[in-house]
C-alpha cells in the first residue's frame, strides 16, 4: 500500500510537478486472452502509477516484493508528445491507449466498483484511508480525455 502522498513526494524529488488526485494505478495491458486471466488473478504483474503532472504523464513502478514505491521514474511523456488518448472499457478494466509521436503504450486500468477487492485497492489505499485509486479515477481519465482533445 502507498499513500497517494508518497507518491507526490517520489515525483517531486525526480523533478516533476503532480497535479493533486490525479494519480492511478494502472499496469501494462494484456496481449491476449491467457495474459489477461494471468494478470487478473495478480500473476506475474508489474503495477505502476500514473501521475498527471503540470507538463507530461508520468509513470512510476511499484517494488516487486514490498510493494512500496520505487524512487524512479518509468516513464515520462510531455504533453506536446501526445497525439491520441483512447479510453474504453475491457471487462472488468478501462484500457487505456496512448499515442505519441514514436510509440503506442495501452495500460490496464482497473475500475473502481470492484477495486477495493483487487490490487488497484490494495496498492492504493487502506480501509481508514480509503482508496485513492478509486477516489481519483473519474477526475483522472476525463482529464486524460481533455488532454488528448487539447492537443488537437
Amino acid at each position: 500500500m502507498a499513500k497517494e502522498t508518497k507518491v507526490w513526494e517520489i515525483i517531486r524529488e525526480a523533478g516533476f510537478e503532480p497535479i493533486e488526485n490525479k494519480s492511478i494505478i494502472v499496469s501494462y495491458a494484456p496481449a491476449d486472452l491467457s495474459d489477461a486471466i494471468v494478470k487478473f488473478l495478480g500473476v506475474s504483474t508489474e503495477f505502476l502509477v500514473l501521475q498527471i503532472c503540470r507538463e507530461e504523464l508520468v509513470l512510476i513502478p511499484f517494488g516487486k516484493l514490498d510493494w512500496g514505491l520505487k524512487k524512479d521514474v518509468a516513464l515520462s511523456i510531455p504533453f506536446a508528445e501526445i497525439i491520441d488518448v483512447e479510453i474504453r472499457e475491457s471487462a472488468l478494466n478501462y484500457r487505456l491507449t496512448i499515442k505519441t509521436k514514436k510509440d503506442v503504450i495501452t495500460l490496464s486500468v482497473q475500475q473502481k466498483g470492484l477495486s477495493t477487492l483487487r490490487s488497484s485497492g490494495i496498492l492504493g489505499g487502506s480501509l481508514s484511508e480509503g482508496n485513492w485509486h478509486s477516489e481519483n479515477l473519474d477526475g483522472t481519465l476525463q482529464a486524460l480525455q481533455e488532454l488528448q482533445a487539447g492537443q488537437d
